[in-house]
């Protein structure tokens, strides 16, 4: 695909159907995250990748009660990226998000349906959090960025809004 229809046509899927991404097309993806831009290419980020379905089940519970809702955040994807960055790097927050971008916007290339779901940072604040971590064998400090989830849609996905007016200003 084109890079610029890949980023004009990629759109956030809120019902994933029950195909598992393959390995192959999974760690392409992930490659994409790596060669992300971070600062200084410090690349800060370390990526946790979910698809234990009871894994999933307990990560989505967890970021379900920090929404405050009772659905699944994740929406039922079967690939959940967990981007974590070093606390100490001082674009961390913005490297990861760059990280995530490029996940989000390579699996769309790949034919593969992805939405970034919040709520990384607040998790592993929590010792629920920070529980699951040493679980995964995740050691060390590290902050949450956000959720890459990955999977294929039940259902086509909706067409772009419209931009909104006024959102670029030329100072020449």
């Amino acid at each position: 695909m084109d890079t610029l229809e890949t980023l004009l046509t990629r759109r956030a899927c809120r019902t994933f159907g029950p195909q598992q991404v393959d390995r192959d097309t999974l760690d392409r993806i992930l490659e994409a995250g790596t060669f992300a831009p971070s600062g200084m290419g410090r690349q800060p980020w370390k990526f946790v990748v979910l698809r234990n379905p009871e894994q999933v089940r307990r990560l989505s519970a967890l970021n379900a009660r920090i929404m405050g809702v009772e659905r699944d955040p994740f929406y039922g994807g079967k690939t959940v990226v967990v981007v974590l960055v070093d606390p100490e790097a001082l674009t961390g927050v913005e490297d990861g998000a760059l990280a995530i971008g490029n996940m989000l916007n390579a699996a769309h290339a790949l034919g593969v349906d992805s939405i970034w779901v919040h709520r990384a940072r607040e998790e592993f604040e929590l010792d629920e959090g920070k529980a699951m971590l040493a679980e995964w064998g995740v050691e060390g400090e590290w902050r949450g960025v956000g959720h890459c989830v990955l999977g294929y849609s039940a259902e086509p996905l909706p067409e772009a809004a419209p931009r909104k007016e006024g959102l670029i200003t030329y100072v020449e």
